[in-house]
């Protein structure tokens, strides 16, 4: 029964739409579910994630960290997927995530994404290009505040 709702939390996580059903039960199995308390930090800014989490219920606060940082924002659609990029790449977070409700959320640890990666080309291959597709769009997102600074500067 956990293992099915663990199943459920990635089949509606955007991010794992680049696994089949079988990567996605994989994943699952090697998935923890935890249960936050109100006021409970996910990850502290500095931190390195050893994995990343799915947003089963409650609801969570990012406050990003940094001179400039954006102002903090509520999680709190199921499937959201916290660090996504620390199934990945072994980085210290920016953010600060904290559990504004009690929050359900699983957690995939990175070793068992990349393991499942090692052993499909197609997936890794269509993580490369979710990942090249997210870039994309941040970087998109960001070009005009770019602009308006240099025009700023002169």
């Amino acid at each position: 029964m956990i293992r099915d709702e663990a199943d459920a939390a990635l089949a509606q996580a955007e991010f794992f739409d680049i696994c089949d059903e079988q990567q996605r039960r994989l994943l699952a199995f090697a998935g923890d579910r935890r249960h936050f308390e109100p006021d409970a930090v996910i990850y502290q800014d500095g931190d390195t994630p050893q994995g990343a989490y799915v947003l089963i219920s409650g609801t969570l606060k990012a406050k990003p960290a940094g001179k400039g940082a954006n102002k903090p924002y509520a999680i709190s659609e199921p499937g959201s997927v916290v660090s996504a990029m620390a199934l990945i790449l072994d980085k210290p977070r920016q953010v600060t995530f904290t559990a504004v409700t009690d929050c359900d959320m699983l957690f995939v640890p990175r070793q068992a994404f990349l393991k499942l990666v090692q052993q499909s080309p197609d997936l890794a291959q269509r993580a490369v290009e979710r990942i090249e597709r997210d870039l994309g769009s941040y970087l998109g997102a960001i070009e005009p505040i770019g602009r308006r600074m240099r025009a700023n500067e002169t």
